[in-house]
């Protein structure tokens, strides 16, 4: 029995954790975990993959006032499976495939019949990941970290 979970605005929070590691995914590692899920309930689409632009906005010293770093590829989706729960996809780029998945997933998040087994099977290791990625990343940015020092001159 499918049942969805009501969302409220403690939910929120949980929500927007799984989008953000649906939509940083590796499209490939996507792809291959929805595939190891097997068939997925039949779902239509309320708007199919769209590209467009998106203003990112940045702060100076991560603290300081606002302005617009510049321009985003956005692809976003939005699909509805039977029983009415609504997914939604919005990733970085123009892959339209990975939008849909992500949509697809997100319904299917919501649904308690299927939430423990995405949530182990897709986005625990995609989140594993992620988290990989980014400290590799960050060991190669330290290996160029310089630090500066002042030599005292002695006074005679």
């Amino acid at each position: 029995m499918q049942t969805t979970r009501s969302p409220s605005a403690a939910d929120a929070p949980r929500r927007a954790a799984w989008m953000r590691v649906l939509a940083l995914a590796e499209p490939q590692a996507l792809a291959q975990a929805v595939q190891a899920l097997g068939p997925l309930p039949a779902h239509s689409t309320l708007r199919p993959p769209e590209s467009g632009m998106a203003m990112v906005r940045a702060r100076s010293g991560g603290t300081g006032a606002q302005f617009n770093l510049g321009e985003l590829s956005v692809t976003r989706c939005a699909v509805t499976l039977d029983g009415g729960t609504m997914g939604v996809g919005y990733v970085p780029g123009r892959a339209r495939g990975h939008a849909e998945q992500a949509a697809v997933l997100d319904a299917l998040l919501q649904r308690d019949d299927w939430h423990d087994r995405i949530q182990a099977g897709v986005i625990a290791p995609l989140a594993r990941a992620h988290a990989e990625r980014a400290q590799r990343q960050a060991r190669v940015a330290a290996q160029t970290q310089v630090e500066f020092f002042t030599m005292v001159r002695g006074e005679d």
